[in-house]
């Protein structure tokens, strides 16, 4: 019988199993975008507030905005097996819904032999966990989710686009 590993190729798996970072050092450098999104799910109440600036720890967009960057700029020390990559450019947008839930969208850019997926996937997560720090006292049930890539251009895997909004 043919496992998971017969079907696909686990690029970050050695012969014998063992976990391993891909060698991309024969890969073409090539401009690369990878946009990502997530959604924070609030008190819509508590959503008002947060968009007003009056949480009591401050400006919540504005610090999670700063920490998407620096976290999608600090990726390859949080994934293990990411390549460090020279950042061209990396933006946090904020949508608040009416729902009372906030879509963070990231996106991150750059000329390199991999790509900025993980990046852009890290900056939202870190947007996210941000927001839930900075309104954390206001509301307790505030959940994060989902977390996806929505597309990416670039690279010997071609583009791709999911299509189709985030779930709110």
């Amino acid at each position: 019988m043919k496992g998971p590993r017969d079907r696909l190729p686990l690029t970050h798996l050695s012969a014998d199993g063992a976990a391993k970072m891909v060698d991309a050092s024969g890969k073409p450098e090539t401009v690369r975008e990878a946009v990502a999104s997530g959604v924070v799910t609030l008190r819509a109440e508590v959503l008002a507030v947060l968009l007003q600036n009056e949480l009591p720890k401050g400006e919540a967009l504005a610090t999670a905005r700063i920490a998407g960057i620096q976290a999608a700029k600090r990726t390859a020390e949080w994934i293990p097996l990411c390549h460090p990559l020279p950042l061209d450019w990396v933006d946090v947008q904020f949508d608040p819904r009416p729902s009372g839930s906030l879509r963070i969208v990231c996106t991150a850019r750059t000329s390199a032999k991999t790509g900025v997926e993980m990046e852009a996937l890290t900056g939202v997560a870190a947007a996210a966990l941000t927001v839930y720090d900075m309104a954390k006292s206001a509301d307790k049930s505030i959940t994060i989710g989902p977390i996806r890539l929505e597309r990416k251009t670039g690279g010997k895997s071609g583009d791709y686009s999911r299509g189709g909004p985030a779930e709110v």
